[in-house]
């Protein structure tokens, strides 16, 4: 019996083509015709393939040379139709050869089918095993650009209070001053310092004053207006920025006076009832400054005047804050 390797096709040169062309011999044996040479031709085609085929040819084969690899399977079995027109002197002999090629043909069939079949898990494993690696890919990006956010947020606020620190407080004003000189915009700051807050801390130790400080960042934030900023500048310092807003002082002064009354109201600070309160200096663009140092500078100066004054708040004054 003609082993299944017998219709493996052989690697041979194209020169047209630049690259190996696959060939079956048992093309080559049904080119020989029908009849008592379709034997010779069989013969001598089974013979040439099994010496120049390899036993995994066919797990390296492209879609065309597979095709060319069944074209060749068809010739072999044209040839084994071929040859039963025979003398009845060879009809034995012809039988077996007709049988051998015939089982030839399924096993080579049975190797294709196989090998597409292992093929196609291989592609469907692939594509799988690509779209696990571009889950993990996005997933990786989106933890990074996550611990990134992270990252810049707590670079620029307060790890105590959440809120904007003192840098994220400068980028903000100077980039309110940018637009206010666009816009021809008024606007000011609050610098607001707790008054003998350190006596707390001595008293009742840091935890409570923590505490105290966050309470107090709370109550800030809730009485300015949504479009304001708050910020702990440090230690017990905060500021206040409010952009857009009338020239006058009237309005300012009542905000700072909301500010006070809501800063001095006694705090619940675990079984203490403590009370703090504020004092808050305020300078405005564009009379007071025009950048943002120097108003901050302004809004400090007034702060401690209105800490020697106990007056709650007071706006900035070139002559008395010399």
């Amino acid at each position: 019996m003609l082993k299944p390797n017998g219709l493996m096709p052989r690697m041979k040169p194209d020169a047209n083509a630049g690259h190996p062309q696959l060939t079956a011999d048992a093309g080559n044996g049904a080119s020989n015709g029908a009849g008592n040479g379709a034997n010779n031709g069989a013969s001598n085609g089974h013979s040439d393939a099994t010496s120049h085929c390899e036993s995994n040819v066919i797990q390296g084969l492209a879609a065309a040379d597979l095709d060319n690899l069944l074209h060749a399977v068809a010739d072999r079995l044209k040839i084994a139709v071929a040859q039963r027109q025979i003398s009845p002197f060879e009809f034995s002999a012809s039988i077996e050869r007709i049988g051998a090629t015939v089982l030839e043909c399924v096993a080579v069939l049975e190797q294709l089918r196989s090998t597409e079949i292992d093929q196609r898990q291989r592609l469907e494993f692939d594509l799988l095993q690509a779209q696990l690696d571009l889950v993990q890919a996005r997933t990786d990006l989106a933890g990074t650009q996550a611990g990134e956010r992270r990252a810049r947020h707590q670079a620029l606020h307060d790890g105590l209070t959440l809120l904007p620190n003192r840098e994220l407080f400068r980028q903000r004003l100077d980039l309110a001053l940018a637009r206010a000189d666009a816009q021809q915009q008024a606007g000011a700051v609050l610098y607001v310092d707790l008054d003998d807050f350190k006596l707390i801390n001595d008293t009742h130790g840091h935890e409570a004053g923590d505490e105290l400080l966050k309470a107090v960042a709370a109550r800030l934030a809730g009485a300015v207006r949504a479009d304001d900023l708050v910020s702990r500048l440090g230690g017990d310092e905060f500021a206040c920025l409010l952009a857009q807003l009338p020239p006058g002082r009237v309005q300012l002064g009542r905000l700072a006076s909301k500010l006070v009354d809501a800063v001095s109201a006694p705090f619940k600070i675990g079984t203490l009832q403590l009370s703090v309160r504020p004092s808050i200096g305020i300078s405005r663009w564009p009379d007071d400054g025009g950048t943002g140092a120097e108003l901050l500078k302004c809004a400090d100066a007034a702060m401690y005047r209105a800490k020697r004054q106990h007056t709650g708040y007071a706006f900035f004054d070139a002559n008395a804050d010399a």
